[in-house]
């Protein structure tokens, strides 16, 4: 066992959790609010939970904690159904109990002296950057900006910001309301045409904001992305043509969760030559350097 797997011993919980909302949205889209106080009180942002999505499907799910209130006891999770686990999933009702493993995972770990935080969602990617604005949010040191994309329709009704961001181009005012009643700056961005929404690339949009800002304030920015692996090696090239550091939350397909089956593996390179590393217990947090090095 590893340090990293060694860290999250006494931090890792299986809990019959109760289904407390689960509510569908355009684009096979599903938000599913669990009672999990154990899960609740230790996520943080960039963890996840493996859930058993059905009684007869012994595999479970890997889905990223998008909130978590350690008070009420709740998390809450978004998904997409693209196979038949999520699709059971997606069936089940509120009353209804589900097999819960969490929180796993090396979490985003922000570096003070960098308070510049912009954090990058794509698609089912967004829920991490969302609980990681969260957390921010609590300390008037950081200063994050979250601009989030999606292909399908946003799994919220979004609204014009309130909060101006220099840098962006001119009618790029579409937020998600929730970000925005936290007083987060937010943008969105999709390659379809949709009103104050950037048409393009989220990391075209990362990257006219960083052209803007001075020298001085570029040298606070670390960057903080999760969603499809394009968009993650974008992210990555974005942060060496800036020299800005970088966290990626990787999207992997898994089957135990735990570290022991090694079904996640991805290449990466160390210090000391290429390596292989599991999503599930070495990450899904890494260094962008680390899992996309330059050609």
């Amino acid at each position: 066992m590893n340090d990293t797997a060694r860290s999250q011993r006494g931090t890792l919980f299986v809990e019959e959790a109760e289904i407390l909302s689960h509510q569908g949205f355009e684009g096979g889209q599903f938000m599913l609010r669990l009672l999990a106080p154990k899960c609740a009180a230790h996520a943080r942002p960039g963890s996840f939970a493996h859930i058993r999505v059905d009684p007869q499907r012994p595999l479970r799910r890997p889905l990223s904690i998008m909130r978590a209130d350690a008070q009420a006891g709740w998390v809450e999770f978004l998904y997409k159904v693209v196979g038949e686990g999520t699709r059971l999933l997606a069936r089940r009702q509120p009353g209804e109990q589900l097999n819960i493993l969490g929180p796993i995972g090396r979490p985003f770990e922000p570096h003070r002296e960098r308070p510049r935080a912009l954090l990058l969602g794509g698609g089912v990617g967004m829920p991490p950057m969302i609980c990681l604005a969260e957390m921010l949010k609590a300390d008037a040191h950081w200063q994050p900006l979250a601009l989030l994309a999606s292909e399908v329709p946003f799994p919220f009704r979004h609204r014009p910001s309130q909060i101006l961001v220099p840098g962006l181009p001119d009618g790029v005012i579409a937020s998600m309301p929730l970000l925005e009643d936290w007083g987060v700056p937010c943008r969105l961005a999709s390659q379809r045409e949709l009103p104050g929404v950037y048409q393009g690339y989220i990391t075209e949009l990362a990257r006219d904001w960083l052209a803007a800002l001075s020298t001085e304030h570029r040298r606070q920015v670390e960057i903080f992305a999760c969603g499809p692996h394009p968009m993650l090696e974008a992210v990555a090239a974005l942060a060496r043509e800036y020299d800005l550091p970088a966290q990626v939350s990787l999207e992997e397909f898994m089957a135990c969760g735990v570290g022991g089956c090694a079904g996640c593996t991805v290449a990466v390179e160390t210090p000391a030559g290429p390596a292989m590393r599991r999503v599930c217990v070495d990450g899904p947090v890494f260094d962008a350097r680390e899992v996309f090095p330059a050609a």
